[in-house]
This record gives C-alpha cells, sequence and structure tokens, in this order.
C-alpha cells in the first residue's frame, strides 16, 4: 500500500473512531472501512493518551476529579460510539431470546430501551471509579494500552467471527491484513510486558469475547464490535487497578 494509500486509511480510522480533526474524504469507498483497521490500535492509543492527559490534569486536584475529566475526555473523543454499541447489544440480548432476527430487529430500533440504559449508566460508573483507582503515573501509559488493545480486539473479533448481517460489522471484516493484526498484537505483548505485564490478559479477554459472539450469537455485528471494546476497556482498566491496589 502507498504512503497516500495509508495516510488515507489512517485518516479513515481517525474518523470513524474519533472526534478528533482528520483530513477530509471526500469519496467514499466502504472498503476504506476494512483497509483501515491497521490504523485502529494506534488510534486507540492516541485516544488513551488524551484520556489520560485529562486523567492527569484533573489528579493535580484531586483523583475523582481526574477521573471525572478523564471519563469525559473519552466519551467526548470517541463521540459515544462503542457505548452506542454497548446500549444496543444490551438491549438485543435482553429481548431476542436467542432469536438472531429478533435481535438484529432490536439493535436496529433507533430507541434505547431500558436494558441498554442500565448497561450504559454501569459502563460509565464502572470507568470513573476504575480511572480514580489508577490515577498515578504508571495509570497513564496503561490508558493508551488499553486503548490500542480494545480497538486491536475488534479486528480479531471481524477475523475470527462470521457476521450476522450486512453492515458495518460485515463490511470492516473485507480486508483486514491477519498478519498486519498479528504483528500489532506481537507490539502489543512486548510494550505491555514492558510496562504493564497485566494487560497481558487481552490476550485472554479478547478471544474470550470472540468465542462468546460466536456460541451466543453466532455472528457479529458492528454493535458487537462497540460493544466489545467497551467490555475490554473496562476488563483490563479492572486488570491495573487491582495490580495497582
Amino acid at each position: 500500500m502507498s504512503v497516500r494509500a495509508q495516510l488515507r486509511s489512517f485518516s479513515h480510522a481517525l474518523q470513524f473512531l474519533t472526534r478528533l480533526p482528520a483530513p477530509r474524504i471526500d469519496v467514499f469507498d466502504p472498503a476504506d472501512l476494512s483497509r483501515s483497521a491497521l490504523w485502529f490500535p494506534v488510534v486507540g492509543a492516541v485516544i488513551g493518551a488524551i484520556v489520560a492527559a485529562a486523567l492527569w490534569a484533573g489528579v493535580q486536584a484531586s483523583p475523582w476529579i481526574g477521573a471525572l475529566l478523564g471519563l469525559v475526555a473519552w466519551v467526548w473523543v470517541t463521540g459515544g460510539i462503542h457505548l452506542d454499541g454497548l446500549g444496543d447489544v444490551a438491549d438485543g440480548l435482553a429481548g431476542a431470546h436467542r432469536s438472531p432476527e429478533r435481535l438484529l430487529q432490536i439493535m436496529r430500533d433507533p430507541h434505547v430501551g431500558a436494558f441498554g440504559v442500565m448497561a450504559i449508566v454501569l459502563q460509565l460508573i464502572a470507568k470513573v471509579v476504575l480511572l480514580a483507582e489508577i490515577a498515578g503515573a504508571a495509570g497513564f501509559i496503561a490508558l493508551m494500552l488499553i486503548g490500542a488493545w480494545a480497538r486491536l480486539g475488534a479486528a480479531v473479533w471481524s477475523l475470527a467471527v462470521p457476521p450476522l448481517a450486512a453492515g458495518t460489522g460485515e463490511r470492516f471484516s473485507w480486508q483486514i491484513d491477519q498478519r498486519a493484526v498479528a504483528a500489532e498484537g506481537a507490539v502489543l505483548v512486548l510494550l505491555s510486558l514492558w510496562f504493564a505485564p497485566v494487560l497481558l490478559g487481552a490476550a485472554v479477554v479478547i478471544p474470550a469475547i470472540a468465542a462468546y459472539w460466536r456460541y451466543r450469537l453466532g455472528g457479529i455485528t458492528g454493535d458487537c464490535l462497540g460493544a466489545g471494546v467497551e467490555v475490554t476497556e473496562t476488563i483490563l482498566l479492572l486488570l491495573i487497578a487491582v495490580r495497582m491496589a
């Protein structure tokens, strides 16, 4: 892939995953979303760095103020894209009664149900508490790695689990380079070994989520990818918090 194509892929990943400014893409090619998967862990690290910076700024006053600023930065920079997926999946799993057709129908409904609201609220509470627990120097680098691991997970799940239906999740899997995903995973393993060995738990969490989607639903959607990112982030935050405690 040429340098220009790489820049286009990075720009697409930045636009899709964040609210950060990026070069405008005039003509959208659905395959761009799949090719941009190469940059998902990099963008995840950028998201983690922004959250860490907000956390550090607030910690100068207190850990809880830092946690609040970190959470606000997290929701703002991502635009809540993964939280939206978590809410849709929670509603779908609660009302589908193991019917894939009913699950898709519920997740496509633009309205958020009671289970979706509860899932999003609990997720935000979990994150703010865990951010307060890791509000130290070691936690800042860990946040960058957590953001990268979670978004690498999206690529892994797309490769390991078939799509349930046409849509974002299906398009995302079109042209993902398995060798690139493996190489990025190896880099994250090395960085985690050096900075935060407990984050090697991601090597268990990510395949476990893939297995859950495969055996619970038999496939995956874009909402499932978003929910998986949120769950991965929270579990890795919990591992860091327990280790620091």
